[in-house]
């Protein structure tokens, strides 16, 4: 089904194209027919954080940014649905056209800028999905006109209003797209703002009486002293997980097409490498506590199975859907499902 509407979504631009694919697919599921899906994954139950996952791949926040389409996402088959990145107020994000595809690259750059409707309009619509199937994340940022030194802030605000709701907190530090934000991935400042929303945590999790897992997102363009370092604050700091990566402001594989110079952050295939090679140096200098997500360029099966040999324990996927669709799936939980059962696992590859 999606390879007969994938030309028709290609015909307007990617930004329209995003809104008519969602559209689309929550008309398939409120129809009950859902005409979208093949077939859905059988279970691969995965543990991390301190939660079952009904399979390891996910959907990576920024497709459904108000969390007005989780159930609809959720029927496809994955395993957990990442929705964000949301702010505290709503804002409309950067100017039009801010999202371009690059079609023989299977790339996409965006430029977006955390466009959403803001915290309360996020949690009116997480209290009214039904979430069967698979888990929620919620990932929180800042909003663009509110300075680091009062990121905190915003960030603890997101924080309070989505820990009852989540079964995990994503905390966005590393778009390309909100300007100045990637500086809070420096070590002093990655240290202050991480430690104050961990105290935050466990304080929310006495007052409601059940833990919420809290992740940290990095971006693939870090240096490797960069990775030294997140890898010292994070594991010092005991976070429940790292996503790596977001998209990236390197334009390594897409040399000369057409868009490859628009600003912003360019995700897909021509990722893999790069946020696969951030993953696995972080394998090494996290502790085996700490579980990581790959994401980034994953287009095939074999794509999952490699951000799991180089140390994933989940993965995401998000371009890869775009140019694949739901297919992508289940081909992604089968690659992980074989990886499991095959008499001897792939070993971690050395950094």
């Amino acid at each position: 089904m999606y390879a007969l509407s994938r030309p028709f979504l290609f015909a307007f631009d990617a930004e329209r194209a995003h809104h008519l694919g969602l559209a689309s697919l929550e008309a398939a599921y409120r129809s009950g027919l859902n005409p979208l899906i093949a077939k859905a994954p059988k279970p691969l139950p995965t543990k991390a954080f301190g939660l079952t996952f009904p399979n390891p791949v996910g959907l990576a926040a920024g497709l459904d940014k108000n969390g007005a389409h989780i159930d609809a996402l959720l029927a496809l088959g994955f395993g957990f649905v990442e929705v964000g990145t949301v702010t505290p107020r709503p804002q409309p994000g950067n100017p039009k056209p801010r999202m371009f595809r690059l079609p023989q690259q299977e790339a996409v750059i965006n430029r977006l800028g955390f466009n959403n409707e803001g915290v309360d309009a996020l949690v009116r619509n997480v209290e009214r999905a039904r979430r069967i199937g698979g888990l929620l994340g919620i990932n929180i940022g800042k909003n663009k006109d509110t300075p680091n030194e009062s990121a905190e802030d915003d960030y603890l605000h997101c924080l309070r209003r989505v820990y009852a709701l989540a079964d995990y907190v994503t905390v966005n530090i590393s778009s390309p797209n909100t300007a100045g934000l990637r500086e809070l991935q420096e070590e002093q400042a990655l240290r202050r703002l991480v430690s104050a929303l961990r105290d935050e945590q466990e304080k929310l999790a006495g007052q409601h009486g059940k833990r919420v897992p809290m992740l940290v997102k990095i971006a693939p363009d870090l240096s490797e002293s960069d990775i030294d370092a997140a890898g010292r604050v994070l594991g010092d700091l005991a976070v429940d997980g790292v996503i790596a990566t977001n998209t990236t402001i390197a334009r390594d594989g897409v040399e000369g097409a057409r868009f490859a110079d628009e600003v912003g952050g360019l995700s897909g295939a021509p990722l893999m490498g790069k946020s696969t090679a951030v993953l696995r140096m972080l394998r090494t200098r996290l502790p085996e506590s700490i579980p990581l997500v790959g994401v980034g360029g994953i287009l095939h099966g074999a794509d999952a199975a490699t951000k799991q040999a180089a140390g994933a324990l989940l993965v995401q996927v998000y371009t890869g859907l775009v140019y694949r669709g739901p297919a992508l799936v289940g081909e992604c939980v089968d690659a992980l499902r074989r990886r499991k059962e095959a008499p001897s696992s792939t070993p971690l590859p050395l950094a």
